[in-house]
């Protein structure tokens, strides 16, 4: 099957990226098989694109799970889009491509379909989330303001990562317009990020920084689109759930859909590839279904005014890094 097909667009360098995708992103409490386990079952239901990260420690699970249904005969390599991310602990140019490699023995592939920079911040290097005594996440203790404003190794270790043949293309995520700009203008700029992940679901839905991307031909990814997980190294639990938005849930009604279905499709809608997360079988098989329905002009409008630029994911423990990315407006 041709990933240029009318549920993929078409990036900046000429790739296709399927507009809809099953996050791997799970909270520590869930087993690890459980990721394979959704895999196989996303890929039966007709999922083929894939984001994850050396950060959710599934790599394994889920390669094993994608290995198997090539092996069964259900995909072929082609057929599925796979993203892993380059963590905050791996921005120095020398651990870039080691931290891909990783990755690619995990997942037992040669190449992956997109390799993105998890986060414009960067943490002590080596380890996952390197602590220091009182349990406080260490960031990177080096100049990375001269790193970032004039070279950004990270990002030119991406790119010969890409000229190496073990990623397709590259982007970024959890980047404000600020920060893209600067990547943008980078003299000697080899490759365009084909595409900015960011957390968007209709209380964040990043109307501002949608039009900025669209307008350099960048592809706004969404996480958390479903605002569903609640996992305390990341996000307050005693928050409101989108799902539960009386709006969204009048609005599946009338098209006899569910809310996380109608939040979904608003944003295959707006022009954003939306990743879905979920290992409930059932879940995972109506989040698929979203390509058979339509909401109208109404409705689009009755969720654009839900939004109140809210964010679940504040990534607190960066806060005073001169690189956190949520000190901008958008």
């Amino acid at each position: 099957m041709d990933l240029n097909r009318i549920h993929s667009v078409r990036l900046n360098d000429g790739h296709f990226m399927p507009v809809l995708g099953f996050g791997a992103y799970a909270p520590k409490e869930i087993p690890k098989s459980k990721a394979g386990e959704a895999t196989k079952v996303a890929i039966d239901v007709g999922f083929h694109h894939f984001d994850a990260a050396y950060l959710y420690q599934n790599e394994e699970e889920v390669g094993k799970a994608i290995q198997k249904k090539i092996s069964d005969g259900t995909v072929k390599r082609e057929d599925i889009f796979y993203t892993t991310k380059l963590w905050n602990s791996f921005h120095l140019p020398e651990l870039v491509k080691p931290a891909l490699e990783r990755s690619l023995k995990k997942l037992q592939m040669d190449y992956v379909d997109l390799f993105i920079i998890h986060m414009p911040v960067s943490m002590k290097p080596g380890e996952v989330l390197p602590k220091d005594a009182n349990g406080k996440i260490i960031l990177d203790t080096v100049d990375i303001r001269l790193r970032f404003t004039k070279h950004f190794l990270p990002l030119q270790a991406l790119e010969k990562c890409k000229d190496a043949g073990l990623t397709k293309t590259t982007g970024v995520s959890n980047f404000n317009h600020k920060q893209l700009d600067v990547i943008l203008n980078k003299p000697g700029l080899k490759y365009k990020p084909v595409c900015n992940q960011v957390e968007c679901h209709p209380y964040l839905n990043q109307s501002k920084l949608l039009e900025f991307c669209k307008s350099k031909d960048i592809v706004l990814v969404a996480y958390s689109a479903l605002a569903s997980h609640r996992d305390s190294i990341w996000i307050n639990k005693d928050i409101l759930y989108v799902l539960e938005e009386p709006i969204l849930k009048d609005i599946a009604k009338k098209h006899n859909r569910t809310p996380g279905q109608v939040a979904l499709c608003y944003q295959l809608q707006r022009g954003v590839v939306v990743l879905a997360k979920s290992f409930n079988e059932k879940r995972i098989k109506e989040n698929f279904q979203v390509f058979d329905f339509q909401l109208t002009p109404e409705d689009m409008k009755a969720i654009d005014s839900l939004n109140r630029n809210f964010q679940y994911a504040t990534l607190e423990f960066a806060v005073d890094h001169p690189y956190y990315p949520y000190s901008e407006e958008y």
